[in-house]
Order: structure tokens, then sequence, then C-alpha cells
């Protein structure tokens, strides 16, 4: 049994209290991780951003909206976890001044500055330690190149990448196509159902603990 800690959904990045900045994930992939993970006998932990799902039985879930708010989140569950799983598609960028009230079409078009969101990766690394730390990389086309380059700069034991650019998989679908990126090489899954998905990418990590001794 494993105590995996698992992100999912998008996260929102507030312009004014009416409107933010976004993206299209829906967190079905990392509610099918949860879920599963869950079945297989594991102990989960969810933090998702905004989503239109419920929690899987069994599952403890926090619900976040911002990055920042996802960090806190995790800063405070990490030491917990034996896994960490980050399927959340969290927004690179947030309105850098947002407003406390609502924009005015009246007041003419605003001029939005953006700043980056913390790299959640970036301020989690350091307390890794023995944990494995699972992310994804979803491009447009290939996404391999750039889950290699995760493997190696960002510190993680396996990198599942897929591409979103494609109809049948990637955000707002029930199945999606990925590559599992580790140390021993890619292996590339066919379309499959995200439970199917979520399946695997279980299999793999469960396979990599044993190796670790753990």
């Amino acid at each position: 049994m494993m105590r995996i800690l698992v992100t999912a959904g998008p996260t929102r990045e507030a312009i004014d209290i009416v409107r933010f900045i976004s993206n299209r994930s829906s967190g079905r992939m990392g509610y099918a991780i949860a879920r599963v993970g869950a079945r297989r006998g594991h102990e989960i932990r969810l933090v998702s951003g905004p989503v239109c799902l419920a929690p899987p039985a069994g599952v403890g879930a926090e619900h976040v909206t911002s990055a920042a708010e996802m960090l806190a989140a995790l800063m405070e569950r990490v030491a917990w976890c034996d896994v960490l799983i980050m399927t959340a598609a969290v927004a690179d960028w947030r309105p850098a001044h947002p407003v406390a009230g609502k924009l005015k079409k009246a007041d003419g078009t605003p001029q939005i500055e953006l700043v980056r969101t913390p790299d959640i990766l970036e301020e989690v690394g350091p307390l890794k330690g023995d944990r494995l730390f699972v992310g994804f990389a979803a491009e447009a086309g290939d996404p391999v190149p750039e889950a290699r380059r995760k493997l190696r700069d960002k510190g993680l034991d396996l990198v599942v990448a897929n591409d979103i650019a494609r109809r049948d998989s990637g955000f707002e679908t029930s199945t999606n196509r990925v590559s599992l990126v580790h140390a021993r090489g890619v292996e590339t899954l066919p379309l499959l159902p995200k439970e199917a998905v979520a399946e695997h990418i279980l299999v793999r990590v469960e396979a990599m603990r044993r190796r670790a001794g753990h």
C-alpha cells in the first residue's frame, strides 16, 4: 500500500471577481488516477482545482482555485505521501493586479499585465527525499522531447506525455493516448479510456517503488 497525493484539474487566476485565466483541463485524468489508486488498495489524497466531478469514494479531497493555493496545499501535504502524481494543468501566468470589483466595458479595454505563477515543482522539489514524483507533459505535437527534458531538469521519476492537439486525447475527453517516459525508456500506449491509462501509470509506479526497495 502506498500513500499517493494526486493533483488534478485546472487552476484559475483572477482578473476581477467575475473573470479569470484558466485552461481546458477537466480533471478526468487525475480523478481517474485517484479512483483507480483507491481501488488498488492505496491511500489517496486529492488536491483539485475547479472541476465538475465528485471525488472518488474513499478519497479525501481538498479543493483549491489558484496556483498559489495549490502550491500551499502541496507544501502542507507532501511529507505525508510516498508518491506525488501531478496531473493538474496549473496556469502559467496570472494577472499582476487583479481587480477587487468587476471591470466595466464603459471604462475601456483593460490592459492586463501578466506575471508567472509559482513553479510548483521547483518549490516542492527540495522535499522530494525518496518519494516518487510523477509529472505530466501536455504538448501540441510530439510530447516526448519535452517529457524527457522535464524528467531530467525537474527531478521527476516518471513523466506521462500526451499530445493535446489530438481530438481523442488530452483535455475534455474520456480517452487518452500517452507515453510513459522514465529512466529506462519510453512506453507508448494505444488510445485507451482514462481509467485504463490510470491503471498503466499506477502499475508502473508500483514497480518503480518495488525496485527502490519500498
